[in-house]
C-alpha cells in the first residue's frame, strides 16, 4: 500500500531526466544539413530542434491540463467538506484567466521585426498571444519570488 506514495516521485525524476536529455540533445546533439541565412550570415540549425519543441508543448500541455485537474480536484473536496474553501479555489482559476485576460490586452498586435524571418506569424494574432505569454511569465515569476521572500521572512518571523 505504501508503493503509490512511489508514484509523484517516479513520474517527477522521470519527467526531469527527460527534459534534461532533451535539453543535452538540443545544445549538444550537432547540426542538421540545413541552414537558414539570418542578416547574411548562414546559421546552423540544430539537429534536434523539433524533438526539443515537441517536447516543451507536451510539458506545457500536462501542466495545464494537470493544474486544471487538481483545482476541479480541489473545488470538488473543499465543496463537500468547506463551502468557502471551494470559492477560493474557483477564485484562484477566477485569477488566472483575469490575468490571461489583462496580459492579452498588455499585448499587441503589430509586427514583430525579425531579423531574417519573412513568413507572417509574427503579426496579428501570433504576435498578440506571444505577448500575452511573455507578460503572464513576467508577473507569474516576479509572484514566485515574491511568495518565496514572503514564507521566508514569514517563517523566521514565527521562529
Amino acid at each position: 500500500m505504501k508503493n503509490y506514495k512511489l508514484i509523484p516521485k517516479i513520474a517527477l525524476w522521470s519527467l526531469a531526466i527527460l527534459g534534461v536529455l532533451f535539453v543535452l540533445l538540443f545544445v549538444l546533439g550537432g547540426n542538421s544539413d540545413k541552414v537558414h541565412e539570418i542578416a547574411g550570415k548562414a546559421l546552423p540549425i540544430p539537429l534536434f530542434t523539433d524533438p526539443f519543441l515537441i517536447w516543451v508543448y507536451i510539458i506545457v500541455i500536462v501542466s495545464v491540463l494537470t493544474t486544471l485537474w487538481a483545482a476541479g480536484a480541489s473545488f470538488i473536496d473543499q465543496w463537500k467538506h468547506n463551502r468557502r474553501g471551494a470559492y477560493t479555489a474557483i477564485g484562484v482559476i477566477c485569477g488566472l484567466v483575469l490575468l490571461f485576460v489583462i496580459c492579452w490586452f498588455l499585448g499587441s498586435g503589430k509586427e514583430v521585426k525579425i531579423v531574417g524571418y519573412t513568413d507572417g506569424d509574427n503579426v496579428g494574432f501570433w504576435a498578440q498571444l506571444s505577448d500575452m505569454v511573455i507578460y503572464a511569465c513576467y508577473f507569474l515569476a516576479a509572484a514566485t519570488i515574491g511568495t518565496v521572500i514572503w514564507g521566508i521572512v514569514h517563517t523566521k518571523r514565527l521562529k
